[in-house]
């Protein structure tokens, strides 16, 4: 709720309120509550974006429905099948109409997997998460509690992570020894919350801050305010660019490989050396930021009147 009032994004007319259940059974009820929603609207295009659970279900409802689909942020891909994600994301652009691709990767993504023999057509758009770090960077609002001038940014919430109990406790491992430098924010997800608490991980170093979750305006302003970003997110590493800091992503791998070769992105995993090793390189290194993949902030007029012409 409060990315909708921070935004001022419009009260929407359907919740399908639909969560806290296994893969199959959200995505089957998503399918099952959105059909009966698009019967009733008779849509033209549906929209769908990203790669989670929603995403494959609105473009399933959509392609049985035989309405046009259209699918944002498509052909990223991690390599990675073990990603819900990845299955989310691979499946819903071989079923879309119009394929909107952030970067040029993406559509070289595509155009590998054989989508010049498909029907749909593929235009590299820009990110509309730029769009909107563009947009909301001067209304930054800080969060509640004591930030301490330099400090590290950190995210850790991917189940990859917080389900293998050994690699979270590499992750902190490295925070602990990393905090001695420099002080660590961290705005905890609450399952990442519970398994550490269940788990009896050790957080010991007073200089990890950790915080309660932090709205979109909030997290702006940490990314503006910080020193360096370490995250398992997707959308955290590009952010991180888009405010020229510094990333070392907490994963096997990342689909936004345009910053790993550019070098301002640095993937270590799990692994407590590899994670001090990437911090002190960074620390160490002058970055430039020289490059932008991710499109000129306009993203979303170019799907727009992408769509409209197509109407």
């Amino acid at each position: 709720e409060v990315f909708f009032q921070e935004m001022k994004i419009p009260k929407i007319d359907y919740n399908l309120n639909i969560n806290k259940l296994s893969h199959g059974a959200m995505t089957g009820r998503m399918i099952e509550k959105l059909e009966k929603i698009l019967l009733i609207e008779k849509p033209d295009w549906v929209i769908v974006y990203g790669d989670t659970n929603s995403t494959l279900a609105g473009a399933l409802a959509a392609k049985k429905l035989h309405i046009k689909l259209a699918h944002i942020e498509a052909g990223l891909r991690s390599f990675n099948m073990e990603m819900p994600e990845e299955i989310n994301r691979i499946l819903t652009d071989r079923i879309s109409d119009i394929l909107f691709c952030p970067t040029k990767k993406a559509v070289e993504n595509l155009k590998s997997e054989g989508f010049d023999n498909f029907k749909s057509k593929n235009f590299v758009c820009g990110d509309v998460m730029y769009d909107a770090a563009v947009r909301f960077m001067k209304l930054a609002k800080k969060p509640e509690g004591i930030i301490p001038d330099n400090f590290i940014l950190a995210t850790v919430h991917r189940a990859e992570n917080t389900n293998k109990i050994e690699k979270l406790k590499d992750i902190f491992k490295a925070f602990n020894i990393i905090a001695n430098k420099t002080p660590i924010v961290f705005p905890m997800h609450p399952r990442t919350k519970h398994i550490i608490k269940t788990n009896n991980i050790s957080i010991n170093n007073k200089n990890i801050i950790i915080i309660p979750p932090v709205s979109y305006l909030e997290m702006i302003y940490l990314l503006k305010n910080c020193n360096m970003v370490m995250t398992d997110s997707g959308g955290v590493q590009k952010e991180a660019f888009f405010f020229k800091k510094a990333c070392i992503t907490l994963r096997k791998e990342t689909e936004w490989i345009e910053l790993v070769e550019n070098g301002v992105n640095i993937i270590t995993d799990s692994d407590t050396k590899t994670i001090i090793g990437a911090f002190n390189e960074m620390n160490n290194k002058k970055i430039m930021f020289d490059f932008n993949p991710y499109g000129n902030g306009n993203a979303a007029k170019i799907i727009v009147n992408t769509i409209v012409s197509s109407l």
